[in-house]
């Protein structure tokens, strides 16, 4: 029997859970949102950013990691996150919250100027070390996913694909949503051949999300 594609990304060895835990309950500040290029801070540490569809659960993930209600604004309206917004880890990282893709409550030239900002974002940053791609456990990989992914394929961005909502999934339906992913995952070249399950609400998979990011070089 062949392993799966794509499995599901180990639990943390207890030194980098710790590690993992220690740089999400240090200093995490609100640095500055971004809506043009000119305004990203200096690229001089490590960054990783969070991109999705709209309403995948973002915002309400990044309070999970670092135990912070309000850090990043949870809306139950889609399009809410309309700026490049960053985030300090500890003195040494950048997090990254893009603007969600897809659907947005807005006007169709900000969708536009939205979507503009996030393709130069994520082709023009030498600092960013991996984008982590949302996909709602409920759903699975829609197009408009495919698109980002194939443009961190063209820009040589390594990218993690990490479910969320996992608590909202039926477990009858988890394998099939899963089979979805992996077979739409072996397209993309970029795609790191682990996937990460989380539920924000839950507190699953967070512990491994916080160790990926903070063992990252």
């Amino acid at each position: 029997m062949t392993d799966l594609p794509y499995p599901l990304a180990p639990e943390p060895a207890k030194a980098e859970a710790e590690t993992g835990r220690k740089l999400f309950a240090g200093e995490v500040e609100f640095v500055k949102g971004v809506v043009a290029m000119s305004g990203l801070p200096p690229a001089d540490r490590l960054e990783v950013c969070f991109a999705g569809r709209s309403n995948v659960g973002k915002s309400s993930l990044i309070n999970a990691l670092t135990g912070r209600k309000a850090l990043a604004r949870a809306s139950n309206t889609p399009g809410r996150t309309q700026e490049i917004n960053y985030f300090t880890l500890g003195s040494e990282r950048y997090l990254v919250d893009l603007p969600g893709y897809g659907y947005a409550n807005a006007p169709l030239d900000k969708v536009e100027q939205w979507q503009r900002l996030l393709k130069q974002y994520l082709s023009g940053r030498a600092t960013l070390r991996r984008a982590f791609v949302l996909v709602d456990h409920r759903h699975g990989i829609k197009p408009v996913d495919q698109e980002i992914m194939s443009l961190l394929d063209s820009a040589a961005v390594t990218f993690q694909c990490v479910l969320t909502k996992e608590d909202k999934v039926k477990p009858r339906d988890r394998d099939a949503v899963l089979t979805q992913v992996r077979k739409a995952l072996g397209k993309h070249v970029a795609a790191y051949p682990e996937l990460i399950v989380t539920s924000a609400e839950k507190g699953d998979g967070l512990a491994t999300l916080r160790a990926t990011i903070a063992t990252l070089t």
